[in-house]
C-alpha cells in the first residue's frame, strides 16, 4: 500500500477515541521541545521497534516522552502539536488520554497537570477546529489511592474538558486496586473505558467488564477467541477501541490479514480504528485505514459506519455529538 493510498484517506473526517499523549510525539513535536535533537536520537528514544517482544517490552519506550512532559510549557506544546497533526490527518473529534500522576516529577501538582492540558485542549480546538476532549488514565500497577486521586481529578475537571476515566498499562496486574475508583465514577455517572484483551486473552475483557463496568474497552481484540464474549459485546454494544498497527507491534498478531478487527466488525461488534501512539508506532489514521482497506477490502461505507460507531460511543454529550455527526456525514457524502 503506497503513499497515494494513504493520501486517498486523508480527506475523510475521522474520530479517534484511543490515542495517548505520551506515545504520540512526532519528530516535529520533539524537535519543538528539544531544539537541535537529531532524527537518529528521536528514533532511538521516542519510537518503539517495529516488532516488540510483547506489550511489556513496548511499554518501556514511553519513558523518554514522559520525562520530557514534566512542565506546563512542554505539556501544552505537545498537545497543541499533536492536535495540529490530527487535523492534517482528517480528525474532527478526539479523546486524548494521559496519566496525570506520571507528570509530577519536576514540581507540578496533579491538578496543575490536568488544568494545563484542559486549557491546551481548548486552545487546540480553537486553533484547529478539532473537537478535543481529555481522558485521565490510572495505571494497572497503581495502588488504590493513586486510582482514587485520578478519578477525583477527572470529576473535578469534568466541566473543563475531561470526559472519561481509563485504566491503562500492563494487563498482568490485578484489577482489585481500581474497583473503588471505577465505582466512584459510576456513582457520579462518569464514563469509563479500560484497556483489556490485548496482552491477555478474552478472560481479561470479561473480568474487566464484570468488575469495572466500562462502556468501552481499549483494544479488546483477543475477544475473538471467545465466540460467546463476541456475542455479548455485540448485544450490549460494548465498544472496542481497536489499534491495528499497535497490535502488530506488540505481537498480538503477526500481520494485518490475521488481525481480528474484520471478524469482530462482521460479527456486529461496535468498534473504531485508532492509532494508540502516533509517535511510538509511527502511524496515522489515514495509514491505518489504508492498511485495513488493503487487508480486508473495507470500503468508504465501512469506514463511515465505524466512525458512526465511534461517535456514538464517544463520551461527548448528545448535543455536541450531533454537531460532530453533521461534519462526519457531510465529509463522506461530499464530492472530493
Amino acid at each position: 500500500m503506497g503513499p497515494t493510498s494513504v493520501i486517498s484517506f486523508q480527506h475523510l473526517p475521522k474520530i479517534e477515541l484511543h490515542v495517548h499523549l505520551d506515545t504520540s510525539l512526532s519528530l516535529e513535536n520533539v524537535q519543538g521541545l528539544i531544539p537541535g535533537i537529531s532524527s537518529d536520537d528521536y528514533y532511538r528514544d521516542y519510537v518503539a521497534p517495529k516488532h516488540c517482544r510483547d506489550l511489556a517490552d513496548f511499554l518501556r519506550f514511553p519513558i523518554s516522552a514522559i520525562a520530557l512532559l514534566q512542565s506546563r510549557e512542554n505539556l501544552e506544546m505537545a498537545l497543541l502539536q499533536l492536535v495540529r497533526e490530527m487535523s492534517f490527518d482528517g480528525v474532527i473529534y478526539t479523546e486524548i488520554r494521559f496519566a496525570p500522576l506520571l507528570h509530577i516529577d519536576q514540581g507540578l501538582t496533579s491538578d496543575e497537570v490536568v488544568s494545563t492540558l484542559c486549557t491546551a485542549s481548548k486552545k487546540a480546538e480553537m486553533e484547529s477546529g478539532v473537537v478535543t476532549r481529555i481522558l485521565l488514565c490510572t495505571l494497572r500497577h497503581f495502588e488504590v489511592e493513586q486510582s482514587m486521586e485520578t478519578v477525583r481529578l477527572a470529576l473535578k475537571f469534568r466541566e473543563q474538558g475531561v470526559v472519561g476515566l481509563d485504566l491503562a498499562a500492563d494487563e498482568g496486574y490485578s484489577l482489585n486496586a481500581h474497583i473503588p475508583a471505577f465505582r466512584m465514577a459510576a456513582e457520579n455517572n462518569f464514563p469509563c473505558t479500560a484497556h483489556a484483551g490485548e496482552a491477555r486473552g478474552p478472560a481479561s475483557v470479561s473480568e474487566t467488564l464484570e468488575f469495572l463496568g466500562p462502556r468501552r474497552i481499549g483494544h479488546g481484540v483477543r475477544s475473538i477467541e471467545d465466540p460467546e464474549l463476541v456475542r455479548m459485546l455485540a448485544q450490549h454494544r460494548i465498544h472496542l477501541e481497536v489499534c491495528p498497527s499497535s497490535n502488530l507491534q506488540t505481537g498480538v498478531f503477526s500481520k494485518m490479514t490475521q488481525h481480528s478487527i474484520d471478524a469482530l466488525y462482521r460479527a456486529g461488534v461496535s468498534l473504531s480504528v485508532n492509532t494508540d501512539g502516533r509517535g511510538l508506532t509511527q502511524t496515522t489514521l489515514s495509514r491505518e485505514y489504508a492498511l485495513i482497506a488493503q487487508a480486508f477490502g473495507w470500503t468508504m461505507e465501512d469506514f463511515l459506519l465505524t466512525n458512526r460507531m465511534a461517535l456514538q460511543a464517544s463520551f461527548l454529550p448528545s448535543a455536541m455529538k450531533e454537531v460532530v455527526r453533521e461534519r462526519l456525514e457531510k465529509g463522506y457524502h461530499s464530492p472530493h
